[in-house]
Protein backbone atom coordinates (compact mmCIF):
# COMPACT_ATOMS: atom_id res chain seq x y z
CA UNK A 1 0.00 0.00 0.00
CA UNK A 2 0.77 3.73 -0.47
CA UNK A 3 -0.04 5.28 2.53
CA UNK A 4 0.09 9.00 1.58
CA UNK A 5 -2.68 7.81 -1.15
CA UNK A 6 -5.83 8.04 0.97
CA UNK A 7 -8.44 9.66 -0.77
CA UNK A 8 -11.38 8.92 1.37
CA UNK A 9 -10.86 12.78 2.32
CA UNK A 10 -8.91 14.06 -0.03
CA UNK A 11 -5.56 14.88 2.70
CA UNK A 12 -3.06 17.16 1.85
CA UNK A 13 -4.74 18.74 -1.41
CA UNK A 14 -4.29 22.33 -0.16
CA UNK A 15 -5.33 24.00 -2.93
CA UNK A 16 -8.74 24.71 -4.52
CA UNK A 17 -7.91 23.88 -8.22
CA UNK A 18 -5.44 21.06 -10.14
CA UNK A 19 -4.87 19.73 -13.87
CA UNK A 20 -5.92 16.09 -14.88
CA UNK A 21 -5.06 14.57 -18.01
CA UNK A 22 -6.45 11.12 -19.01
CA UNK A 23 -4.85 9.33 -21.97
CA UNK A 24 -6.59 6.43 -23.27
CA UNK A 25 -6.76 4.52 -26.65
CA UNK A 26 -8.49 6.74 -28.92
CA UNK A 27 -8.46 9.75 -26.85
CA UNK A 28 -6.06 12.12 -24.45
CA UNK A 29 -9.01 14.10 -21.98
CA UNK A 30 -7.89 16.64 -19.43
CA UNK A 31 -9.35 19.83 -17.47
CA UNK A 32 -9.20 22.03 -14.66
CA UNK A 33 -10.69 20.30 -11.75
CA UNK A 34 -12.52 22.04 -8.70
CA UNK A 35 -11.16 20.33 -5.90
CA UNK A 36 -14.17 21.80 -3.52
CA UNK A 37 -16.78 20.51 -6.11
CA UNK A 38 -14.84 17.60 -7.38
CA UNK A 39 -15.87 18.04 -10.91
CA UNK A 40 -14.31 20.03 -13.96
CA UNK A 41 -14.11 23.17 -13.40
CA UNK A 42 -13.78 24.53 -17.42
CA UNK A 43 -15.56 21.92 -20.06
CA UNK A 44 -12.53 18.92 -21.02
CA UNK A 45 -10.51 19.43 -24.01
CA UNK A 46 -10.06 15.48 -26.00
CA UNK A 47 -7.77 14.98 -28.28
CA UNK A 48 -7.15 12.28 -30.03
CA UNK A 49 -4.61 9.48 -28.86
CA UNK A 50 -1.85 9.63 -32.05
CA UNK A 51 -1.00 6.36 -33.74
CA UNK A 52 0.99 4.97 -33.09
CA UNK A 53 0.71 6.10 -29.37
CA UNK A 54 4.43 6.28 -28.83
CA UNK A 55 5.96 7.82 -25.47
CA UNK A 56 7.05 11.20 -27.23
CA UNK A 57 3.86 11.21 -29.43
CA UNK A 58 1.49 11.20 -26.60
CA UNK A 59 3.38 13.75 -24.42
CA UNK A 60 3.45 16.32 -27.30
CA UNK A 61 -0.12 16.03 -26.97
CA UNK A 62 -0.79 15.94 -23.35
CA UNK A 63 1.95 19.34 -23.74
CA UNK A 64 -0.45 20.90 -26.19
CA UNK A 65 -3.77 20.02 -24.13
CA UNK A 66 -2.21 21.55 -21.47
CA UNK A 67 -1.30 24.99 -23.22
CA UNK A 68 -4.44 25.52 -24.50
CA UNK A 69 -5.64 25.88 -20.73
CA UNK A 70 -2.89 27.90 -19.93
CA UNK A 71 -2.25 25.71 -17.11
CA UNK A 72 1.31 26.74 -15.04
CA UNK A 73 1.04 24.29 -12.46
CA UNK A 74 1.22 20.57 -11.18
CA UNK A 75 -0.34 18.15 -14.15
CA UNK A 76 -1.72 14.29 -13.17
CA UNK A 77 -1.26 12.13 -16.10
CA UNK A 78 -3.19 8.38 -16.25
CA UNK A 79 -1.53 6.15 -18.25
CA UNK A 80 -3.28 2.56 -19.38
CA UNK A 81 -0.25 0.56 -17.71
CA UNK A 82 1.29 -0.44 -14.56
CA UNK A 83 3.31 2.29 -12.91
CA UNK A 84 5.88 2.10 -10.72
CA UNK A 85 8.14 5.48 -9.51
CA UNK A 86 7.07 6.95 -12.78
CA UNK A 87 8.26 4.16 -14.79
CA UNK A 88 5.78 2.66 -16.86
CA UNK A 89 6.10 -1.47 -16.48
CA UNK A 90 3.38 -2.47 -18.77
CA UNK A 91 1.63 -1.01 -21.85
CA UNK A 92 -2.47 -1.47 -22.73
CA UNK A 93 -3.94 0.16 -25.81
CA UNK A 94 -0.63 2.21 -26.13
CA UNK A 95 2.23 1.77 -27.98
CA UNK A 96 4.60 -1.17 -26.02
CA UNK A 97 7.52 1.36 -26.26
CA UNK A 98 5.99 2.79 -22.90
CA UNK A 99 7.23 -0.56 -21.19
CA UNK A 100 10.21 1.00 -18.73
CA UNK A 101 9.22 4.25 -20.45
CA UNK A 102 10.29 7.18 -17.14
CA UNK A 103 7.00 8.50 -17.79
CA UNK A 104 6.92 10.65 -15.00
CA UNK A 105 10.29 12.67 -16.73
CA UNK A 106 9.52 12.33 -19.97
CA UNK A 107 6.28 13.85 -19.48
CA UNK A 108 7.49 16.49 -17.09
CA UNK A 109 9.93 17.75 -19.71
CA UNK A 110 7.43 18.12 -22.20
CA UNK A 111 5.75 20.43 -19.92
CA UNK A 112 9.11 22.26 -19.35
CA UNK A 113 9.83 20.49 -16.37
CA UNK A 114 7.44 21.10 -14.11
CA UNK A 115 5.89 18.43 -11.69
CA UNK A 116 4.43 15.88 -13.28
CA UNK A 117 2.67 12.80 -11.59
CA UNK A 118 2.00 10.17 -13.60
CA UNK A 119 -0.55 6.90 -12.26
CA UNK A 120 -2.59 4.09 -13.68
CA UNK A 121 -6.15 4.98 -15.06
CA UNK A 122 -8.13 2.48 -13.14
CA UNK A 123 -6.35 3.69 -9.56
CA UNK A 124 -7.25 7.52 -10.59
CA UNK A 125 -10.86 6.45 -11.40
CA UNK A 126 -11.00 4.93 -7.81
CA UNK A 127 -9.09 7.94 -6.34
CA UNK A 128 -11.54 9.93 -7.59
CA UNK A 129 -14.95 7.62 -6.54
CA UNK A 130 -13.22 7.03 -3.22
CA UNK A 131 -13.73 11.22 -2.46
CA UNK A 132 -15.97 12.17 -4.54
CA UNK A 133 -18.23 9.29 -5.70
CA UNK A 134 -19.67 5.96 -4.79
CA UNK A 135 -16.77 5.15 -2.31
CA UNK A 136 -17.21 8.45 -0.57
CA UNK A 137 -16.33 7.57 3.52
CA UNK A 138 -16.68 4.15 2.57
CA UNK A 139 -14.17 1.78 5.18
CA UNK A 140 -13.34 -1.50 4.47
CA UNK A 141 -12.42 -3.33 1.36
CA UNK A 142 -13.59 -1.53 -1.95
CA UNK A 143 -12.75 -2.09 -5.19
CA UNK A 144 -13.26 -0.35 -8.45
CA UNK A 145 -13.70 -1.94 -12.06
CA UNK A 146 -14.02 0.01 -15.06
CA UNK A 147 -15.58 -2.12 -17.89
CA UNK A 148 -14.42 -0.68 -21.06
CA UNK A 149 -12.31 -1.80 -23.98
CA UNK A 150 -10.67 -4.09 -21.16
CA UNK A 151 -11.18 -4.52 -17.19
CA UNK A 152 -9.42 -2.18 -15.15
CA UNK A 153 -9.21 -2.13 -11.45
CA UNK A 154 -8.52 0.09 -8.01
CA UNK A 155 -8.32 -1.55 -4.74
CA UNK A 156 -8.66 0.21 -1.47
CA UNK A 157 -8.24 -0.56 1.95
CA UNK A 158 -9.84 1.62 4.59
CA UNK A 159 -9.79 4.46 1.84
CA UNK A 160 -5.98 3.55 0.95
CA UNK A 161 -4.97 2.72 -2.40
CA UNK A 162 -3.30 -0.48 -3.13
CA UNK A 163 -1.51 0.60 -6.53
CA UNK A 164 -1.62 -1.10 -9.66
CA UNK A 165 -3.80 -4.16 -9.14
CA UNK A 166 -4.77 -5.68 -12.50
CA UNK A 167 -7.55 -7.93 -11.77
CA UNK A 168 -8.84 -8.01 -14.73
CA UNK A 169 -6.21 -10.30 -16.07
CA UNK A 170 -7.40 -13.21 -14.07
CA UNK A 171 -7.82 -16.05 -15.00
CA UNK A 172 -11.53 -17.47 -15.38
CA UNK A 173 -13.53 -19.65 -17.54
CA UNK A 174 -9.71 -20.62 -18.82
CA UNK A 175 -8.97 -17.55 -20.23
CA UNK A 176 -8.52 -13.96 -19.81
CA UNK A 177 -10.96 -11.92 -17.66
CA UNK A 178 -11.38 -9.07 -20.20
CA UNK A 179 -12.05 -11.89 -22.98
CA UNK A 180 -14.84 -13.05 -21.07
CA UNK A 181 -16.70 -9.81 -19.55
CA UNK A 182 -14.90 -6.22 -21.01
CA UNK A 183 -18.18 -4.35 -21.99
CA UNK A 184 -15.89 -4.04 -25.60
CA UNK A 185 -16.99 -7.96 -25.35
CA UNK A 186 -20.69 -7.37 -25.23
CA UNK A 187 -20.30 -5.18 -28.13
CA UNK A 188 -18.71 -7.39 -30.55
CA UNK A 189 -20.03 -10.24 -29.85
CA UNK A 190 -23.93 -8.55 -29.68
CA UNK A 191 -24.39 -10.06 -26.17
CA UNK A 192 -27.73 -8.97 -24.70
CA UNK A 193 -27.56 -7.39 -21.34
CA UNK A 194 -28.51 -10.64 -19.19
CA UNK A 195 -26.03 -12.56 -21.32
CA UNK A 196 -23.35 -10.31 -20.51
CA UNK A 197 -24.52 -9.79 -17.21
CA UNK A 198 -24.18 -13.73 -16.67
CA UNK A 199 -21.01 -13.16 -18.01
CA UNK A 200 -20.05 -10.52 -15.45
CA UNK A 201 -21.32 -12.61 -12.71
CA UNK A 202 -18.99 -15.06 -13.53
CA UNK A 203 -15.22 -12.85 -13.24
CA UNK A 204 -16.93 -11.37 -9.88
CA UNK A 205 -17.62 -14.29 -8.77
CA UNK A 206 -13.68 -15.43 -8.98
CA UNK A 207 -12.61 -12.06 -7.89
CA UNK A 208 -14.57 -12.90 -4.46
CA UNK A 209 -12.41 -15.91 -4.59
CA UNK A 210 -9.31 -14.57 -3.60
CA UNK A 211 -11.08 -11.06 -2.28
CA UNK A 212 -13.94 -10.38 0.07
CA UNK A 213 -14.68 -6.61 -0.50
CA UNK A 214 -17.39 -4.88 1.12
CA UNK A 215 -18.31 -2.80 -2.02
CA UNK A 216 -17.35 -2.83 -5.66
CA UNK A 217 -17.40 0.08 -7.71
CA UNK A 218 -18.73 -0.51 -11.52
CA UNK A 219 -17.06 2.16 -13.76
CA UNK A 220 -16.56 2.92 -17.29
CA UNK A 221 -18.83 3.77 -20.18
CA UNK A 222 -21.80 1.12 -19.47
CA UNK A 223 -22.02 2.25 -15.59
CA UNK A 224 -24.45 5.24 -17.16
CA UNK A 225 -26.60 2.28 -18.27
CA UNK A 226 -26.34 0.56 -14.71
CA UNK A 227 -30.00 0.22 -14.29
CA UNK A 228 -30.24 -2.45 -17.25
CA UNK A 229 -27.38 -4.89 -15.98
CA UNK A 230 -26.46 -4.60 -12.53
CA UNK A 231 -29.79 -6.21 -10.62
CA UNK A 232 -29.13 -9.18 -13.19
CA UNK A 233 -25.71 -9.98 -11.03
CA UNK A 234 -25.29 -12.23 -9.17
CA UNK A 235 -23.20 -11.87 -6.11
CA UNK A 236 -22.11 -11.42 -2.88
CA UNK A 237 -20.84 -8.03 -2.63
CA UNK A 238 -23.06 -5.34 -3.09
CA UNK A 239 -22.32 -3.36 -6.78
CA UNK A 240 -22.96 0.11 -7.25
CA UNK A 241 -22.61 2.41 -9.97
CA UNK A 242 -19.77 4.58 -10.47
CA UNK A 243 -21.18 8.76 -10.30
CA UNK A 244 -17.98 10.19 -11.85
CA UNK A 245 -17.63 8.39 -15.27
CA UNK A 246 -15.86 9.16 -17.91
CA UNK A 247 -13.97 12.21 -15.24
CA UNK A 248 -13.12 10.08 -12.75
CA UNK A 249 -9.67 9.53 -14.38
CA UNK A 250 -9.06 13.61 -15.01
CA UNK A 251 -10.49 14.43 -11.26
CA UNK A 252 -8.17 11.74 -9.70
CA UNK A 253 -5.06 12.83 -11.31
CA UNK A 254 -5.54 15.92 -10.55
CA UNK A 255 -6.17 15.00 -6.90
CA UNK A 256 -2.75 12.75 -7.07
CA UNK A 257 -0.79 15.70 -8.43
CA UNK A 258 -1.87 18.25 -5.78
CA UNK A 259 -1.01 15.87 -3.22
CA UNK A 260 2.63 15.64 -4.92
CA UNK A 261 2.74 11.23 -4.43
CA UNK A 262 4.30 9.39 -7.04
CA UNK A 263 2.87 5.55 -6.92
Amino acid sequence: MVGPMSMSGARGLGVAQGFGVDVGGSGIKGSIVDFGAGTLAVERIRIPTPQPATPKAVAEVVAELVGRFGWAGPVGVTLPCVIKGGVAKTAANVDPGWIDTDAASLLSRSLGDRQVVVLNDADAAGIAEMRYGAGHDRLGVVLLLTFGTGIGSALFADGILVPNTELGHLEVAGGDAEDLAAASVKDNEHLAWKAWAHRVTTYLRAVEEVLWPDLIIAGGGVSKKADRWLPLLNVRTPVVAATLRNDAGIVGAAMAAAQGVQP
